[in-house]
């Protein structure tokens, strides 16, 4: 019996989960937390576009049934859900960085939009599937800049070309919630909901651009961590709190599609809402050994300064709500990467982190 708030066991034993993207960062922590719950997972995406990574240093693939394909080959995607019979699908394969979008927006809104779409389609045509959770963002809003949170009903939006593919494919999905999978439109009984969450970090993400892992590269390196935009205000979590979040809905629209098949923020309570310098602050003084940060000088492209989203759906009507303070989220952080660094396992860590996650 699972506690309160926390996936179910007796739920994911032995389901057939479909992952996209399962090489990243956040979809390698889910495979590894799907393995625990004893679910049986097949996973497709490209290998891991940097070095380290998550998938090779946690050995992921061992926990899944691993297909190596990209989202935007519509013929393969749909080949490999087919021979999977999912019952249930992740789609987290994505262009995931801001930075990057500027240098390649039409791989961003290829990847974002199309390979969203080609996913909709190939559910379209896999009889098996009861559910679909699509991963997109908390910069899928028009960022108006406001000191309140953002709600699922808000304008979407999106400056720079990754919150406006993501926006993009909010729309995909919601299009074909209603033209495909609507209780009028389909009597297969497929399930699409979209979730947004806040900025996650946790052991085992090396992607470039991303403040928790330039932080762990300077400081690992004794060199100053260069700060973009030091005041600049963000949703912090640990990943697991989202994937709680998206493993409880999965769990809730196989019960009842209609009443859960929309849009859903996962973000901390504003405990959890911190400018940039707090958070390396805080990494600098859990790391110790000189590590210290400055601001970088150059000019770079253009990012949101205030940015939140409600959470209170998901509180109210998942009962989900964020476990670990986020002081101790950063503390648990920094101790993963120092023990992986040491040669402690880099699975082992991440099922510690799970476990002590489902204790609390």
């Amino acid at each position: 019996m699972a506690k309160v708030g926390l996936p179910s066991p007796d739920f994911w034993r032995g389901r057939r989960v479909f992952i996209t993207g399962h090489t990243g960062f956040k979809g390698g922590w889910l495979s590894l937390w799907l393995e625990q719950l004893g679910a049986h997972v097949t996973g497709y995406a490209l290998p891991p576009d940097h070095m380290p990574s998550l998938c090779e240093l946690a050995d992921v693939e061992s926990a899944v049934q691993s297909v190596r394909g990209d989202i935007c080959d519509a013929v393969a995607l749909a080949s490999a859900m087919e021979a999977a019979c999912p019952q249930v699908i992740f789609h987290l394969a994505a262009q995931p960085l801001v930075q990057r979008s500027y240098a390649e927006p039409k791989l961003t809104f290829e990847t974002n939009v199309i390979g969203t779409l080609n996913v909709l389609e190939a559910v379209r045509n896999c009889p098996t599937v009861d559910v679909v959770v699509s991963v997109t963002t908390d910069k899928v809003y028009e960022n108006k800049e406001w000191v309140w949170a953002y709600r699922e009903t808000d304008m979407l939006g999106g400056y720079d070309p990754y919150s406006s593919s993501k926006a993009c494919a909010e729309l995909v999905v919601a299009a074909w919630r209603r033209s495909y999978f609507s209780s009028q439109q389909n009597s297969q009984g497929v399930a699409i909901a979209s979730v947004r969450a806040g900025n996650v970090f946790g052991g085992g993400d090396w992607s470039e651009n991303r403040l928790v892992p330039d932080c762990i590269r300077a400081f690992q390196k004794g060199s100053k961590v260069l700060i973009r935009n030091p005041h600049a205000t963000r949703p912090w979590q640990h990943i697991l709190e989202p994937l709680c979040g998206y493993l409880l809905l999965a769990e809730c629209m196989t019960s009842d599609r209609d009443a859960y098949a929309t849009a859903w923020n996962f973000g901390p309570d504003l405990s959890g809402v911190k400018p940039v310098n707090w958070i390396v602050d805080r990494m600098v003084s859990e790391w110790g050994d000189g590590a210290s940060w400055s601001l970088e000088g150059n000019e770079h492209p253009h990012e949101a300064s205030l940015l939140a989203v409600d959470a209170t759906l998901a509180r109210s009507r998942l009962g989900w709500s964020p476990k670990l303070p986020l002081s101790e989220a950063i503390g648990r952080t920094v101790s993963w990467y120092r023990k992986q660094a040491e040669g402690h396992s880099a699975k082992e860590l991440v099922i510690s982190d799970i476990r002590h996650y489902e204790s609390i």
